[in-house]
């Protein structure tokens, strides 16, 4: 079984190794975990999972050996239900009065054997019945119908709240690195742009510290050192308004896990491009604006620079001075995107548009040439490799 699952989780792209599986057997040998299938769950997940991008993956495969959900191959007709699993995850939720439905429905094991003997005998869709499995109707197992103590199955949504079991619900988010990234996913993946320093109060101990200058003074010296904190400072500037309103809640949530995850965090926001002007709050950008070149002159040039926006624009908004949708701009918007990347190194651009569609908008090739190919979707794909390149 073991050895299947081991197959299973390489078939599936999981990058896992002989060692962690072998890591995996020892601590079933040496009695780590209760002799239970959730706390098996959790074991193996530790021992063999190593980026969490990868648990979706990890939890349908271990589904599919495991818990008798089985993927089968196209025109075979079986029916593996855990019969034992599925009982003792539902019964501790039933109330008595729920109980007393199901009793007289025929009891658990009457509607467990019902169950098989659908599955075996079904042969098409069935739709608003009373006996088959399938959508509508009063039938005690499928979806999207009505029964005071019945199976659903493959419907996603409760409607009712009457069903003992759902059979085929995930309970773990889906973390691949294709999907939107949500705050805990790109905390996990701004993880990789730190780079830790001792500043500030020595308010640390220094084990190793300790103990050697006792040895060496043959009596207790203590000593403390400041606590390790991340050193990178990080400047970002946000695209809002016009086509930046479909994205507002991917860039929300990058922006709140971003003053999470660093100390030093400084950002603003345009509209479209960069120009003479930036502001700190939207509601006031017209009042109480920071001129450009006042940016350029404050942060030193360690900062790391990210551009958040759908590079999405008229092209004479980059190329020609007055082509700005909102006001005549002195100079083009191509001349301070140049100036930003002259003053700060270290930058990059996050597009939340999909990198396949990037083709379609010139602008967007525009700015991209510009920041010499350091554009990167706003995916957790996308932002790993934004990241390594800040850090290169």
């Amino acid at each position: 079984m073991f050895v299947r699952f081991f197959h299973a989780l390489k078939q599936a792209g999981l990058p896992v190794s002989l060692k962690e599986y072998l890591m995996l057997l020892e601590g079933l040998e040496a009695g780590v975990t209760q002799r239970n299938i959730d706390d098996f769950y959790f074991l193996s997940r530790a021992c063999l999972v190593k980026d969490e991008r990868n648990l979706d993956r990890f939890d349908r495969v271990f589904g599919e050996v495991f818990k008798g959900i089985v993927t089968l191959p196209e025109g075979v007709e079986q029916a593996e239900i855990p019969e034992e699993w599925l009982r003792l995850i539902s019964e501790p939720h039933l109330s008595d009065e729920d109980k007393k439905r199901i009793e007289e429905l025929g009891g658990w094991e009457k509607i467990m054997e019902t169950l098989k003997k659908r599955l075996e005998e079904q042969k098409e869709h069935h739709s608003g019945g009373n006996k088959w499995i399938g959508t509508g109707g009063t039938s005690p197992y499928g979806a999207y119908g009505y029964n005071p103590a019945g199976i659903r199955i493959g419907q996603k949504e409760s409607r009712h709240r009457r069903a003992i079991k759902v059979w085929d619900k995930r309970e773990f988010k889906d973390l691949d690195d294709k999907v939107e990234i949500g705050t805990r996913n790109i905390k996990v993946a701004l993880r990789r742009l730190r780079s830790f320093a001792r500043t500030g109060a020595a308010e640390e101990l220094d084990l190793s510290g300790t103990i050697r200058g006792t040895a060496e003074k043959g009596y207790l010296d203590i000593r403390m050192l400041p606590e390790r904190r991340n050193a990178v400072k990080v400047l970002m500037f946000f695209d809002v308004g016009g086509s930046m309103d479909w994205h507002i809640k991917g860039v929300e949530e990058l922006f709140s896990a971003a003053r999470t995850e660093f100390k030093h965090l400084e950002y603003y926001y345009f509209h479209n491009c960069i120009y003479e002007a930036l502001w700190k709050s939207n509601a006031r950008r017209r009042t109480d604006i920071t001129p450009t070149w006042d940016v350029l002159h404050t942060y030193p040039a360690d900062y790391k620079v990210v551009f958040v926006g759908d590079a999405s624009m008229s092209p004479y908004e980059l190329s020609h001075a007055g082509g700005a949708v909102e006001h005549m701009n002195p100079e083009p918007g191509a001349l301070w995107l140049r100036r930003v990347i002259e003053t700060w190194p270290h930058a990059v651009w996050l597009n939340p548009v999909p990198e396949h569609q990037w083709g379609y908008t010139q602008s967007i090739a525009m700015i991209r040439d510009i920041m010499q190919g350091r554009m990167y979707p706003l995916t957790l794909e996308g932002l790993d490799r934004a990241t390594a390149e800040l850090m290169r």
